[in-house]
This record gives structure tokens, sequence and C-alpha cells, in this order.
């Protein structure tokens, strides 16, 4: 026996065993709160579960739309807010969810219930009373990225006006074998270990090809070690058109908005601008 078969051995078992661990990493710490009127609000899953968030309405006399944020797979919404509190004052309605199992929201996370969770939170702000439906655009990062493609890709129901993807990964087994590479001891295995830990169900890079005509948006930086930029080009030559890839040059994970805020919240702004008036983003 290789003296090395006992250590794989059990980073298989962990492996495996923790592949759903590897992308959610809920709690329900309250971090922030809005500093403007806000709404809680509660709505229900595909399946049921009662999901839970944020609606803060702009405070402009006509919004210009409504932004859907899709956050990360860590914390919860008051963790990630600060990502997009900006938005309300631009002129959109936003509107930020817990997948099941983060804050307040009930049930345990998994990959079919964040996409069903995903797609309902799309149809929920669709209709909303106090909400333009023909003015949506979905805003995800790093996982919520994914999510916001896959659920738009199966809600045509929900015409969006773009799909924004921040830093997020082509495919949950592409990314896997990411993560195994980094290990020298089972890095031989990636392959193979990658289809025992993962599927693709839901995945980004697929599906992201049907929301064409929809309006695309890929945002990533080069020097992201979580999600690799490769994974941005990827989704970005998957993608129909119109789309748009904006390369953060020297940017890590998700810090576009806030390491390069003077620069990408402008830019940002002026992109929801010309979506929500069904023109492209800029380049």
């Amino acid at each position: 026996m290789n003296r090395h078969t006992p250590l794989i051995v059990l980073m298989l078992l962990l492996f495996t065993g923790c592949a759903n661990g590897l992308f959610y990493h809920p709690d329900n710490r309250l971090y922030q709160t809005p500093d403007t009127p806000y709404e809680e609000v509660s709505f229900k899953s595909l399946d049921g579960t009662r999901l839970t968030g944020w609606f803060i309405a702009s405070p402009v006399a006509k919004p210009l739309g409504t932004v859907i944020h899709f956050h990360g797979n860590a914390a919860n919404i008051s963790n990630h807010y600060g990502f997009v509190e900006w938005l309300p004052d631009a002129g959109f309605n936003l509107f930020l969810f817990d997948y099941r199992g983060y804050g307040d929201s009930e049930g345990k996370p998994g990959r079919q219930g964040v996409f069903e969770d995903s797609v309902a939170a799309l149809r929920y702000v669709a209709s909303r009373r106090d909400v333009d439906p023909s003015r949506l655009i979905a805003f995800g990062q790093s996982l919520g990225g994914a999510n916001a493609v896959a659920a738009a890709a199966a809600t045509p129901d929900v015409p969006l006006k773009g799909v924004i993807v921040d830093s997020s990964f082509f495919s949950y087994r592409s990314i896997v074998r990411d993560k195994i590479d980094l290990i020298p001891v089972i890095r031989w295995l990636k392959w193979p270990l990658s289809f025992v830990m993962a599927t693709n169900g839901h995945s980004p890079g697929p599906v992201i090809e049907r929301l064409s005509p929809t309006p695309v948006l890929i945002i990533h930086g080069t020097r992201d070690r979580v999600i690799p930029y490769d994974h941005g080009r990827r989704l970005y030559d998957a993608a129909g058109y119109p789309k748009t890839m904006w390369t953060v040059k020297g940017g890590v994970h998700t810090d576009a908005l806030m390491t390069w805020r003077d620069i990408y919240r402008k830019k940002l702004a002026e992109t929801l601008r010309n979506l929500a008036g069904g023109k492209p983003a800029l380049e």
C-alpha cells in the first residue's frame, strides 16, 4: 500500500461528505440593517418553504426599475447589503432575500431548494403592486450569480431587463475541480472526484445562452482566487447576445463595488439606467 493511500482515502471521504458545505455557509446573525426605510417581507418558495427578505423603495418619485439581489454563499442578506445599499438613492427599488436556511428563512440549503427559492424570488417581486414588472433586473454575486442565471433561464414568465453576474462560476463541477486542484496529494483525482462530489444541475454555464435576448453583464476580477477569472470568461463566451464583460484588473473576489467603488458603482448605475430603458450595458 502506498504511504499516501490512507490520507487519500480520508480526503475522499471528507470531500464527498462535505460537498454541500462547499457551497452553503449560512448564519442568522444580524450584521446590519438599512439606515433608510425598508420593509421586512415574507414569501413562499416553490415548495412552500417560508423565505424572508427586505424591500427598499427608492426615494425618487418615479423609480427607474427594481434590482433583485442574489447574495453569495455565506452569512445572510444583512452581511451582503453593503454591496448594494447605494442603489435606492441611484433611483432603483432594491429587493434582497435569503435562501432557505439563511437569516430568518426556514429550511436547510441545498441545490434544488435554493434554485426554487431563486425562482420564487423573481416571481414574488414581479407580483408586487408597487413594482413595475417590466423593469426588473437580476444581480447575483458569487454563488448568487449562478442562482440568478439558473432562475432567470427557468422563468420566461418573468421577463428581465438584464442579468448581472459578479464573480460567479461556470458550473458546480468546474469549481469543485478548481478547489481539489489546490490539494497536491489528490489533484490527480480531480476529474472523477468532481463527479462524485457534485452534479451540474442548475449550473449557469449550460443555460446562460437561454437568457438571450436579455442583456447579460459579467463582472470578474483578474486576481480572484475564490472563483478564478477563467470562470467569468467562460460564462461570457457561453452567453448569447447582447453581452458585456467588465474585467476588473487586479480585482479579487466580488470587490468591484467595494474596493473599486469609485469606478464601478458609477458605471453600474449608468448601466442599470441603460438596461431599464432597454439599452445595452456600458462596455
